[in-house]
């Protein structure tokens, strides 16, 4: 397998195993297991053998954990210029059972697929390269191995197989409908990324991703305003990283949402709204209180509660700026824009110092953690009285408010049902009857959700699952 990271130390040695292995599974009685994959853009059936976990290498362009890398960066670093050493392959069996967001936190659902493997085995093979390189299944073999397993039911590629074919079905493999546990949301951007790059068509990407290209586009400008905001927090030689927003997602597409929409009518008020969401979103607000947050939010509520020591300082820009290598200009960003970038920059340069914890000195990790308190503090009160004022212009009932108050019965419906319980006073076939009713308004509900949300996000999905399973 040429190219990528090159040839494993074992490679040959685990050449003649699998060959082994694989001439003794057609050989023996029964009919040999296999593994269906797409490979090459076809449907291939590739043959399943046991491999000592000891035998095998963890992937090192896993997409598993591609933002996590960042977390330690020597040792990402010796990751990139040697993958196949036992530190290298350490420190990715330490990502694999980690938490996506923290790294530096034990992963809840790894320990869940610990006790999934302790109680009923493997039930499902991975699957390697002929060098012994996992191409799917680098979890399961982090939690074979520290549950002591030692072999790993795996299937194998043909020979022929390059580290573009690695690449193309790991990916086919993960997005799957059937698949049991996603990418995180930043690893799933930069792997819908690398098909961007890789010259695809956002038609074709959106099929491999079971996703729309609607969808696909509003990924891709949140990547790119991803990475616009690391160079931005950048101090000294302390940055954000990709992995610190892995828990935006719900939060990122509200904001995409709402800029563009803005954006259609007035460029800069889009940018005065974007630039105070993610703000806010860097400091941590959940997704009710960003939602307040508006294009006039910086003029009308916050700037007048920010402190005069906490003001951003904005350097004079010119009129217009020229475009190197053409003889043209373009408009400069307006004072009210570049006063909101300059805050949001302060707020990203903080937080850099901030997440990086112990590897800064005491008094610059203070400095900074005082600074983003004292910065939540105020937009805490920017965004109370901005949801007063979202609120008091949407009094109009509106469908969100409907089923808001649709929610509150059904939970005076759960009270009602002890109650009933409590003196046997329910009325069964009425209420079935009910049930029935809420089916099939549920099911006309989303048909509409449907036509009117372009991209749907984790509630709506959810209602098109229901009315989905229903049918």
């Amino acid at each position: 397998m040429p190219a990528g990271f090159g040839v494993p130390p074992k490679a040959k040695e685990n050449r003649q195993l699998v060959e082994e292995r694989v001439q003794e599974a057609r050989a023996g009685q029964g009919v040999p297991e296999t593994l269906t994959i797409e490979f090459r853009g076809l449907p291939k059936h590739v043959e399943v053998i046991d491999m000592p976990v000891t035998q095998l290498y963890y992937n090192p362009g896993t997409h598993r954990v591609r933002a996590q890398r960042s977390h330690d960066l020597l040792k990402d670093r010796a990751l990139q210029d040697d993958p196949w050493s036992e530190e290298s392959q350490d420190y990715l069996e330490y990502l694999l059972a980690a938490t996506p967001a923290d790294p530096s936190k034990p992963d809840p659902k790894f320990d869940e697929l610990l006790e999934s493997l302790r109680e009923y085995k493997q039930n499902e093979p991975g699957l390697i390269t002929r060098d012994g390189v996992l191409v799917n299944g680098n979890t399961r073999q982090a939690a074979l191995k520290k549950l002591g397993v030692p072999s790993i039911r795996v299937g194998v590629l043909p020979a022929s197989s390059t580290w573009d074919d690695v690449q193309a079905v790991e990916l086919s493999l993960q997005l799957r409908p059937d698949r049991r546990r996603d990418y995180s949301y930043v690893n799933h951007l930069l792997a819908l990324d690398e098909q961007v790059e890789a010259g695809r068509q956002l038609a074709e990407i959106a099929k491999n991703f079971q996703t729309t290209v609607p969808a696909c586009e509003r990924d891709g400008w949140i990547l790119g305003q991803l990475r616009e905001l690391i160079r931005r927090s950048e101090n000294g030689n302390l940055a954000l990283r990709l992995m610190d927003f892995e828990n935006a997602k719900e939060r990122l597409f509200e904001l995409y949402r709402a800029y563009a929409k803005e954006y259609s009518k007035n460029k800069e008020q889009a940018d005065l709204l974007r630039e105070a969401r993610l703000s806010a979103i860097v400091l941590g607000f959940a997704k009710t209180d960003v939602r307040c947050i508006e294009s006039d939010f910086q003029v009308r509520f916050l700037d007048k509660r920010l402190p005069e020591y906490l003001q951003p300082t904005v350097p004079e820009a010119p009129a217009a700026l020229k475009i190197p290598g053409l003889n043209r200009t373009v408009q400069a960003a307006s004072p009210k824009v570049s006063i909101a970038r300059a805050l949001t920059d302060s707020v990203l340069k903080a937080k850099a110092v901030q997440v990086m914890g112990g590897q800064v000195p005491a008094e610059q990790l203070a400095e900074a953690s005082e600074k983003i308190s004292e910065l939540e503090g105020v937009f805490e009160e920017a965004i109370e009285y901005a949801g007063k004022f979202v609120r008091e212009r949407k009094k109009r009932l509106a469908a969100p408010d409907r089923v808001n108050d649709a929610c509150k019965d059904l939970e005076q419906c759960i009270t009602d049902l002890v109650l009933a319980r409590g003196n046997n006073s329910l009325d069964e076939g009425a209420f079935d009857d009910a049930l029935l009713n809420l089916r099939t308004i549920l099911g006309r509900l989303s048909k509409e959700a449907a036509k009117s949300v372009q991209l749907p996000e984790e509630g709506v999905a959810w209602l098109r699952n229901v009315a989905a399973v229903d049918q």
